[in-house]
């Protein structure tokens, strides 16, 4: 499966549009991870607990929406997005997003 930002694929040609391709994942912070997060909060420097928690998270949306476009009879996804949101306090969405596409 190609996955890209861009809206074409060089040296492939797009046959068919198939719709939209989604996955998303809501994850909350663990609070052994939030007080740790508070003492960096004192001396600074980036959070490693957070950074891996939205890595996977990233993961798991683009997954996700590779599995959607699978079922939708894709071979590529163009046109690919991720964003967050707060679903609530201490927890966020990530959803990933993009067309799914048959090429040649």
């Amino acid at each position: 499966m190609i996955i890209t930002t861009t809206e074409k694929i060089p040296n492939k040609e797009i046959v068919e549009i198939l719709g939209i391709a989604r996955g998303s994942t809501v994850r909350a912070r663990s609070i052994g991870s939030d007080i740790f997060a508070g003492l960096k909060n004192i001396v600074g420097g980036e959070i490693d607990e957070y950074t891996k928690l939205q890595a996977q998270s990233r993961e798991q949306a683009l997954q996700r929406m590779e599995q959607d476009a699978k079922k939708l009879g894709a071979n590529a996804i163009v046109n690919v997005r991720l964003t967050t949101s707060t679903v609530m306090q201490g927890a966020s969405e990530i959803l990933a997003y993009g067309t799914a596409v048959k090429i040649v």
